[in-house]
């Protein structure tokens, strides 16, 4: 399973994180899962490195072909 590091800045939060990584903070449940060690967190410190996987985007058919 290929994945990124991200490195927390004070203040990150699971979902500000999961945004700043997929563009979309419903898909912190993913980090969590990445970073059992860190599920206790809600407010993160500067200099924590995040296991961010990578995440398969589906597309519907019902987007514009612009936004595929």
């Amino acid at each position: 399973m290929p994945a990124d590091i991200y490195t927390t800045i004070a203040g990150d939060y699971w979902d500000a994180i999961a945004y700043k990584v997929y563009g979309d903070e419903t898909l912190m449940h993913r980090l969590l899962a990445a970073n059992p060690a860190h599920r206790g967190v809600l407010r993160f410190g500067a200099g924590v490195e995040i296991v961010c996987p990578d995440v398969e985007v589906e597309v519907s058919n019902e987007v514009p072909p612009w936004r595929r």
